[in-house]
Protein backbone atom coordinates (compact mmCIF):
# COMPACT_ATOMS: atom_id res chain seq x y z
CA UNK A 1 0.00 0.00 0.00
CA UNK A 2 1.43 3.54 -1.09
CA UNK A 3 1.94 5.59 1.79
CA UNK A 4 -0.57 8.61 2.34
CA UNK A 5 0.85 11.94 2.53
CA UNK A 6 0.50 13.25 5.48
CA UNK A 7 -1.00 17.01 5.40
CA UNK A 8 1.02 20.01 7.05
CA UNK A 9 -1.36 20.77 10.56
CA UNK A 10 -0.68 23.54 13.13
CA UNK A 11 -0.81 22.44 16.51
CA UNK A 12 0.43 25.44 18.70
CA UNK A 13 -2.65 24.59 21.26
CA UNK A 14 -3.97 20.94 21.79
CA UNK A 15 -6.70 20.84 23.70
CA UNK A 16 -7.53 17.83 26.10
CA UNK A 17 -11.26 16.96 26.37
CA UNK A 18 -12.66 13.95 28.82
CA UNK A 19 -14.60 11.80 26.22
CA UNK A 20 -17.18 10.80 28.95
CA UNK A 21 -18.92 14.28 29.14
CA UNK A 22 -20.75 15.75 27.46
CA UNK A 23 -20.20 19.17 28.99
CA UNK A 24 -16.42 19.54 28.28
CA UNK A 25 -17.22 18.10 24.71
CA UNK A 26 -20.15 21.16 24.68
CA UNK A 27 -17.13 23.64 25.79
CA UNK A 28 -14.70 22.16 23.53
CA UNK A 29 -16.53 23.32 20.01
CA UNK A 30 -16.25 26.60 20.15
CA UNK A 31 -12.43 27.36 21.57
CA UNK A 32 -10.36 28.41 19.29
CA UNK A 33 -7.25 25.93 19.47
CA UNK A 34 -5.47 24.37 16.57
CA UNK A 35 -5.95 20.76 17.84
CA UNK A 36 -8.33 18.88 20.05
CA UNK A 37 -8.57 15.55 21.43
CA UNK A 38 -11.43 13.85 22.92
CA UNK A 39 -9.65 11.37 25.31
CA UNK A 40 -10.91 7.78 26.37
CA UNK A 41 -7.55 7.39 28.55
CA UNK A 42 -6.60 9.35 31.40
CA UNK A 43 -9.41 11.28 31.35
CA UNK A 44 -12.27 8.41 31.45
CA UNK A 45 -13.04 6.24 34.26
CA UNK A 46 -12.90 2.45 33.60
CA UNK A 47 -16.47 2.37 34.33
CA UNK A 48 -17.44 4.29 31.61
CA UNK A 49 -14.26 3.70 28.90
CA UNK A 50 -17.16 1.39 27.09
CA UNK A 51 -19.82 4.00 27.16
CA UNK A 52 -17.84 6.85 26.21
CA UNK A 53 -17.15 5.51 22.76
CA UNK A 54 -20.71 6.22 21.46
CA UNK A 55 -20.43 9.27 23.14
CA UNK A 56 -17.31 10.23 20.98
CA UNK A 57 -18.72 8.93 17.98
CA UNK A 58 -21.69 10.63 18.70
CA UNK A 59 -20.16 13.72 19.18
CA UNK A 60 -17.98 13.37 16.09
CA UNK A 61 -20.86 13.15 13.93
CA UNK A 62 -22.89 16.13 15.63
CA UNK A 63 -23.16 18.28 12.54
CA UNK A 64 -22.38 21.51 14.61
CA UNK A 65 -18.56 19.92 14.65
CA UNK A 66 -15.62 21.93 16.52
CA UNK A 67 -13.81 24.96 15.75
CA UNK A 68 -10.11 23.31 15.89
CA UNK A 69 -9.09 22.35 12.76
CA UNK A 70 -7.78 19.49 13.64
CA UNK A 71 -10.00 16.94 15.63
CA UNK A 72 -8.08 13.39 17.13
CA UNK A 73 -8.89 10.90 18.79
CA UNK A 74 -6.67 9.24 22.22
CA UNK A 75 -7.56 5.59 22.84
CA UNK A 76 -6.20 3.12 25.67
CA UNK A 77 -2.70 1.75 25.29
CA UNK A 78 -1.61 -1.64 24.13
CA UNK A 79 -1.45 -2.82 27.63
CA UNK A 80 -5.16 -2.42 28.73
CA UNK A 81 -7.89 -4.21 27.53
CA UNK A 82 -9.73 -1.76 25.66
CA UNK A 83 -7.45 -0.49 22.65
CA UNK A 84 -9.04 -3.05 19.86
CA UNK A 85 -12.30 -1.76 20.64
CA UNK A 86 -11.74 1.81 20.94
CA UNK A 87 -10.66 1.97 17.23
CA UNK A 88 -13.19 -0.30 15.51
CA UNK A 89 -16.02 1.53 17.54
CA UNK A 90 -14.86 4.66 17.42
CA UNK A 91 -12.73 4.58 13.92
CA UNK A 92 -15.51 2.26 12.42
CA UNK A 93 -18.57 5.05 13.41
CA UNK A 94 -16.97 8.19 13.06
CA UNK A 95 -13.41 7.71 10.60
CA UNK A 96 -14.82 10.70 8.28
CA UNK A 97 -14.51 12.78 11.28
CA UNK A 98 -10.80 11.63 12.74
CA UNK A 99 -7.80 13.30 11.77
CA UNK A 100 -4.96 11.01 14.01
CA UNK A 101 -5.50 8.88 16.34
CA UNK A 102 -3.08 9.47 19.43
CA UNK A 103 -1.83 6.14 21.22
CA UNK A 104 -0.48 6.92 24.61
CA UNK A 105 2.28 4.98 26.55
CA UNK A 106 4.13 3.96 23.56
CA UNK A 107 7.08 1.83 24.27
CA UNK A 108 8.50 -0.14 21.57
CA UNK A 109 7.89 0.42 17.17
CA UNK A 110 6.09 -2.90 17.13
CA UNK A 111 2.73 -1.22 18.98
CA UNK A 112 2.59 1.89 16.21
CA UNK A 113 2.93 -0.81 13.71
CA UNK A 114 -0.50 -2.94 15.11
CA UNK A 115 -2.10 0.33 15.30
CA UNK A 116 -1.18 1.24 11.80
CA UNK A 117 -2.34 -2.81 10.58
CA UNK A 118 -5.72 -2.31 12.91
CA UNK A 119 -6.42 1.32 11.61
CA UNK A 120 -6.18 -0.37 7.91
CA UNK A 121 -8.54 -2.86 8.44
CA UNK A 122 -10.92 -0.37 10.02
CA UNK A 123 -10.33 1.79 6.82
CA UNK A 124 -11.06 -0.99 4.43
CA UNK A 125 -14.23 -2.51 6.00
CA UNK A 126 -16.22 0.93 6.48
CA UNK A 127 -14.62 2.35 3.01
CA UNK A 128 -12.64 4.83 4.22
CA UNK A 129 -9.32 6.26 2.57
CA UNK A 130 -6.57 4.04 3.53
CA UNK A 131 -3.49 5.56 5.20
CA UNK A 132 -6.08 8.68 5.64
CA UNK A 133 -6.27 8.67 9.65
CA UNK A 134 -2.81 9.52 10.94
CA UNK A 135 -0.92 8.43 14.00
CA UNK A 136 0.22 10.52 16.88
CA UNK A 137 2.94 8.64 19.70
CA UNK A 138 2.48 9.40 23.12
CA UNK A 139 6.25 9.06 25.23
CA UNK A 140 6.09 8.41 28.82
CA UNK A 141 7.99 6.13 29.98
CA UNK A 142 11.97 5.04 29.99
CA UNK A 143 11.07 2.16 27.59
CA UNK A 144 9.13 4.51 25.05
CA UNK A 145 12.38 6.86 25.69
CA UNK A 146 14.93 4.10 24.64
CA UNK A 147 13.39 3.26 21.59
CA UNK A 148 11.76 6.58 20.35
CA UNK A 149 14.07 6.56 17.61
CA UNK A 150 12.58 3.21 15.98
CA UNK A 151 8.92 4.67 17.36
CA UNK A 152 9.58 7.41 15.21
CA UNK A 153 10.17 5.69 12.05
CA UNK A 154 7.84 3.25 12.30
CA UNK A 155 4.70 3.94 10.53
CA UNK A 156 4.41 6.54 7.53
CA UNK A 157 0.96 7.33 9.44
CA UNK A 158 3.08 9.55 12.06
CA UNK A 159 2.67 12.89 12.49
CA UNK A 160 3.79 13.88 15.61
CA UNK A 161 5.63 12.64 19.05
CA UNK A 162 3.99 13.76 22.14
CA UNK A 163 6.07 14.05 25.62
CA UNK A 164 3.79 13.05 28.07
CA UNK A 165 5.13 14.07 31.84
CA UNK A 166 2.68 12.57 33.98
CA UNK A 167 3.45 9.10 33.58
CA UNK A 168 7.51 9.80 33.06
CA UNK A 169 7.73 11.46 36.24
CA UNK A 170 5.61 8.87 38.14
CA UNK A 171 7.84 6.28 36.09
CA UNK A 172 11.24 8.02 37.39
CA UNK A 173 10.28 8.23 40.47
CA UNK A 174 10.31 12.15 40.65
CA UNK A 175 9.78 14.08 43.12
CA UNK A 176 6.64 16.49 42.95
CA UNK A 177 3.04 16.29 42.27
CA UNK A 178 2.00 19.44 39.64
CA UNK A 179 2.31 17.63 36.58
CA UNK A 180 4.33 19.31 33.61
CA UNK A 181 6.08 21.53 36.52
CA UNK A 182 9.91 21.24 37.31
CA UNK A 183 10.28 18.98 40.56
CA UNK A 184 11.04 20.86 43.48
CA UNK A 185 15.27 20.46 44.52
CA UNK A 186 16.64 19.94 41.22
CA UNK A 187 18.08 23.35 40.60
CA UNK A 188 18.34 22.75 36.54
CA UNK A 189 15.51 21.61 33.76
CA UNK A 190 14.54 17.83 34.83
CA UNK A 191 13.09 17.83 31.43
CA UNK A 192 15.82 18.70 29.02
CA UNK A 193 17.16 15.06 28.40
CA UNK A 194 13.71 13.82 27.56
CA UNK A 195 12.48 16.33 25.61
CA UNK A 196 15.72 16.76 23.63
CA UNK A 197 15.75 13.38 22.83
CA UNK A 198 12.08 13.09 21.08
CA UNK A 199 12.51 16.22 19.74
CA UNK A 200 15.92 14.96 18.02
CA UNK A 201 13.48 11.47 17.01
CA UNK A 202 10.55 13.67 15.91
CA UNK A 203 12.65 16.13 13.48
CA UNK A 204 15.14 13.16 12.17
CA UNK A 205 12.17 11.40 10.70
CA UNK A 206 10.08 14.84 9.85
CA UNK A 207 7.32 14.63 12.64
CA UNK A 208 5.84 17.31 14.95
CA UNK A 209 6.93 17.55 18.88
CA UNK A 210 4.59 18.31 21.07
CA UNK A 211 4.62 18.97 24.57
CA UNK A 212 2.39 17.37 27.31
CA UNK A 213 0.02 18.97 30.10
CA UNK A 214 0.37 21.49 32.76
CA UNK A 215 -2.15 20.96 35.04
CA UNK A 216 -2.18 23.82 36.94
CA UNK A 217 -4.45 25.16 35.15
CA UNK A 218 -4.87 28.94 37.18
CA UNK A 219 -1.05 28.90 37.31
CA UNK A 220 -0.95 31.33 33.76
CA UNK A 221 2.71 32.48 34.76
CA UNK A 222 3.77 28.80 35.38
CA UNK A 223 1.96 27.26 32.09
CA UNK A 224 3.80 30.33 30.38
CA UNK A 225 6.95 29.35 31.65
CA UNK A 226 6.93 25.52 30.57
CA UNK A 227 5.36 26.86 26.93
CA UNK A 228 8.15 28.92 26.22
CA UNK A 229 10.96 26.31 27.39
CA UNK A 230 9.69 23.88 25.40
CA UNK A 231 9.09 26.70 22.37
CA UNK A 232 12.57 27.57 22.65
CA UNK A 233 13.63 24.45 22.49
CA UNK A 234 12.32 23.60 19.15
CA UNK A 235 8.84 21.94 19.77
CA UNK A 236 5.78 22.98 17.74
CA UNK A 237 3.00 23.19 20.19
CA UNK A 238 1.37 22.26 23.42
CA UNK A 239 -1.22 21.06 25.25
CA UNK A 240 -4.02 22.68 27.14
CA UNK A 241 -6.37 21.64 29.79
CA UNK A 242 -8.87 25.07 30.47
CA UNK A 243 -9.72 27.93 28.09
CA UNK A 244 -7.43 30.49 30.61
CA UNK A 245 -4.25 27.99 28.41
CA UNK A 246 -5.10 28.76 24.95
CA UNK A 247 -3.93 32.59 24.40
CA UNK A 248 -0.76 32.18 25.60
CA UNK A 249 -0.14 28.94 23.96
CA UNK A 250 -1.47 30.29 20.82
CA UNK A 251 0.88 33.39 21.21
CA UNK A 252 4.20 31.39 22.82
CA UNK A 253 4.48 28.98 19.42
CA UNK A 254 3.61 31.32 17.08
CA UNK A 255 6.82 32.99 15.74
CA UNK A 256 7.14 36.59 17.22
CA UNK A 257 6.60 39.28 14.69
CA UNK A 258 9.88 40.80 14.73
CA UNK A 259 11.69 37.44 14.42
CA UNK A 260 9.62 37.02 11.42
CA UNK A 261 10.52 40.16 9.86
CA UNK A 262 14.05 39.40 10.24
CA UNK A 263 14.14 36.27 8.96
CA UNK A 264 12.66 37.57 6.23
CA UNK A 265 15.14 40.61 5.45
CA UNK A 266 18.22 37.57 5.93
CA UNK A 267 16.34 35.61 3.24
CA UNK A 268 16.06 38.54 1.16
CA UNK A 269 19.51 39.85 1.38
CA UNK A 270 21.11 36.49 1.31
CA UNK A 271 19.18 35.52 -2.21
CA UNK A 272 20.52 38.92 -3.08
CA UNK A 273 24.06 38.73 -2.10
CA UNK A 274 24.24 35.19 -3.87
CA UNK A 275 24.31 36.18 -7.35
CA UNK A 276 27.10 36.90 -9.04
CA UNK A 277 25.77 41.15 -9.76
CA UNK A 278 25.05 41.04 -5.92
CA UNK A 279 29.37 39.67 -5.01
CA UNK A 280 28.32 35.76 -4.80
CA UNK A 281 29.18 36.38 -1.10
CA UNK A 282 28.44 33.66 1.22
CA UNK A 283 28.32 34.95 4.21
CA UNK A 284 27.24 38.63 4.63
CA UNK A 285 26.32 40.84 7.27
CA UNK A 286 22.40 41.64 8.53
CA UNK A 287 21.01 43.65 11.63
CA UNK A 288 24.80 44.14 11.98
CA UNK A 289 25.32 40.45 12.82
CA UNK A 290 27.05 37.75 10.70
CA UNK A 291 24.94 35.48 8.49
CA UNK A 292 26.09 32.33 6.38
CA UNK A 293 23.86 29.80 5.23
CA UNK A 294 23.30 28.28 8.92
CA UNK A 295 21.65 31.63 9.59
CA UNK A 296 19.59 31.34 6.42
CA UNK A 297 18.06 27.80 7.45
CA UNK A 298 17.11 29.22 10.42
CA UNK A 299 15.25 32.18 8.98
CA UNK A 300 13.81 29.87 6.70
CA UNK A 301 12.50 27.11 9.22
CA UNK A 302 10.88 30.67 11.20
CA UNK A 303 9.36 31.88 7.56
CA UNK A 304 8.26 28.37 7.32
CA UNK A 305 6.15 28.09 10.75
CA UNK A 306 5.13 31.75 9.86
CA UNK A 307 3.85 30.50 6.59
CA UNK A 308 1.88 27.47 8.01
CA UNK A 309 0.52 29.57 11.13
CA UNK A 310 -0.99 32.18 8.16
CA UNK A 311 -2.15 29.37 6.03
CA UNK A 312 -3.96 28.00 9.07
CA UNK A 313 -5.52 31.20 10.08
CA UNK A 314 -7.01 31.40 6.28
CA UNK A 315 -8.69 28.80 6.37
CA UNK A 316 -10.41 29.02 9.96
CA UNK A 317 -11.50 32.42 8.44
CA UNK A 318 -12.48 30.88 5.34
Amino acid sequence: MPATPRPARVRRTVLAVPGSSDRFIAKARTLAVDTLFLDLEDAVAPAVKQESRQRIVDALLDPAGFAAPTVTVRVNDWSTPWTFRDVEVVVGGAGAKIDCVLLPKVTSAAQVVALDLLLTQVEQERGLVVGGIGIEAQIEEARGLIHVNEIAASSPRLETLVYGPGDFMAAMGMAGLNVGAQPGGYPADAFHYVMMAILVAARAHGLQAIDGPFVAIRDTAGFEVAARRAAALGYDGKWVLHPDQVEAGTRIFSPDRADLARARRILDAYAAAGTREGGARGAIVVDDEMVDEAGVKLAAAIVARGGAVSSAAGKEQA
